[in-house]
């Protein structure tokens, strides 16, 4: 993903400067160094995050990389979520309830796992719609990673009914039983019942074999007084997203729940205050520059 000339404040790094860097297979395509590289210049910390291929396997190697030449924290994205809680010293409630880390936090000789997942979204959730949880009834469809980190998060917020809506039942009750007594297996016909809709699947994501596949939930049988999140972030406006909010509920892409999740982890690591506006603006010109590209090569052929 490249960043735009004007999406961010140049930064200089020195031999001086604290790095921290994203961790995953495959990598260059991570908005993630876009983003908190305009935070880091934003707050005019001389901080420098990179993206680093890993392959799967590998985390133990990456993670005595990051000890031996002092990086200050990781982002971990996939395939290495559940790897990487099995490797920490210490793990926060929420990584221990996911058994898995999307973020890692230097301290003194000890790495710190935490999951900032599904409290990203929440606060995407209250910041792009208005949208409170607290005694929601909530679909969440698929049983993956970020949907199991959803599904906690809403239950930590009040939310109470939870069904998850996933072509294997195991699996989704699996990620339902981390909501506890309001967690359900459910089945499409519940999201037509929902306050909130969540698409946790990568059906509608750029550039991948999910792209055109249908979804367990017709997005056109939504309704008005439905909020319709998708966690999709590329594009910004997914054909899922749009269809439901041609049918009448308040969209909410993924782009949000990227940002609010990385704010924490940045917090985390620096002890600031995150730049939210400055994160936005980097990460919203980088996927429009992007997909301005994508047409522009498709154009010329």
């Amino acid at each position: 993903m490249t960043l735009p000339k004007d999406a961010a404040k140049t930064v200089r790094p020195t031999a001086a400067t604290t790095v921290v860097a994203v961790i995953g297979d495959p990598i260059a395509h991570s908005l993630s160094p876009v983003i908190y590289n305009a935070a880091f210049a934003e707050l005019g910390l001389d901080w420098i995050c990179v993206g680093s291929r890993v392959p799967a396997g590998q985390v133990d190697a990456a993670l005595a990389g990051m000890r031996a030449l002092g990086f200050a924290g990781l982002s971990v994205t996939m395939p290495h979520k559940e790897a990487a809680a099995r490797l920490m010293d210490r793990l926060s409630a929420s990584a221990t309830r996911l058994a898995a880390v999307n973020c890692v936090v230097r301290r003194g000789a000890e790495l710190v796992g935490d999951n900032t997942d599904g409290a990203g979204f929440v606060a995407a959730l209250h910041r792009g719609t208005g949208f409170d949880p607290r005694g929601a009834r909530c679909a969440v469809v698929g049983a993956g990673g970020a949907a199991r980190a959803v599904v906690l998060a809403l239950a930590e917020a009040g939310a109470v009914d939870i069904a998850v809506v996933n072509r294997t039942p195991e699996r989704a009750a699996t990620a339902a039983a981390l909501a506890g007594s309001v967690g359900r297996v459910g089945g499409p016909t519940d999201a037509l019942r929902a306050d909130l809709v969540v698409n946790a699947t990568p059906v509608g994501m750029a550039d991948t074999a999910a792209a055109a596949a249908p979804s367990l939930v017709d997005p056109r049988r939504l309704s008005a007084g439905q909020v319709a999140a998708d966690l999709v972030y590329h594009p910004l406006i997914t054909p899922w997203l749009e269809a439901a909010s041609h049918a009448g509920a308040t969209p909410l892409g993924g782009l949000g729940m990227l940002i609010h999740q990385a704010a924490i982890q940045l917090t985390s690591w620096t002890g600031a205050e995150a730049p939210l506006s400055a994160m936005w603006h980097a990460a919203a010109a980088a996927v429009a520059s992007d997909a301005a590209g994508r047409e522009k090569d498709w154009g010329e052929e």
